[in-house]
């Protein structure tokens, strides 16, 4: 599958279907965006955050943050976190739409993930204090058999699944992992 291939079809799956929105409340409002890029096949971009980061230390997530008051809509938040993380250029992304709010367990947090494409070549720049590194994982080492990894977790006498993605020495969990799936189950036909 081509990227343009593949921006086309999140774009009409997307639009095609009622989005999962977590009521405002007592979570901590977050956008992060899902970029799409090509190198030869299409690649999804992810974010390393740094071991003095505040929350998530070390952990492997989508570039984006906290919204702020001053950001007009749950993109806009997303778009501002990028730039500032890891060097994106706002004009630079065509937003595709966004996926279903997900929530942290441990964190409080309510997570609305965009789904965007990026389609002209740009240099990252990861800002050091938040990222230490950005990470690129084709679609389809995501999707190949074995890609998926879950295992049971409890947390306050909850039984949930967690998933995990192994790519090249990194895990993508958690929250992440979460994004991942939701994308991948909404853009893959599974027979």
């Amino acid at each position: 599958m081509t990227l343009d291939e593949l921006a086309a079809l999140t774009r009409q799956r997307l639009a095609a279907r009622e989005r999962r929105v977590v009521p405002q409340g007592p979570l901590v409002r977050a956008a992060v965006l899902v970029p799409l890029i090509d190198r030869g096949e299409p690649c999804l971009v992810f974010a390393k955050r740094t071991d003095t980061v505040g929350t998530h230390r070390g952990q492997i997530g989508f570039p984006g943050g906290t919204v702020d008051s001053g950001d007009a809509s749950l993109l806009e938040a997303a778009l501002r976190e990028c730039e500032e993380e890891i060097g994106l250029p706002r004009a630079a992304v065509e937003p595709l739409g966004a996926l279903d709010d997900t929530e942290t367990f441990a964190t409080n947090f309510v997570i609305t993930p965009w789904v965007g494409v990026v389609r002209a070549p740009v240099a990252w720049r990861p800002d050091g204090e938040e990222i230490e590194r950005v990470i690129e994982v084709p679609f389809a080492a995501l999707v190949e058999p074995g890609g998926l990894r879950v295992e049971q977790w409890e947390r306050d006498g909850v039984r949930r699944p967690v998933y995990f993605f192994d790519y090249n020495g990194d895990t993508i969990w958690g929250a992440t992992a979460r994004i991942v799936k939701h994308y991948l189950d909404l853009v893959v036909d599974t027979p």
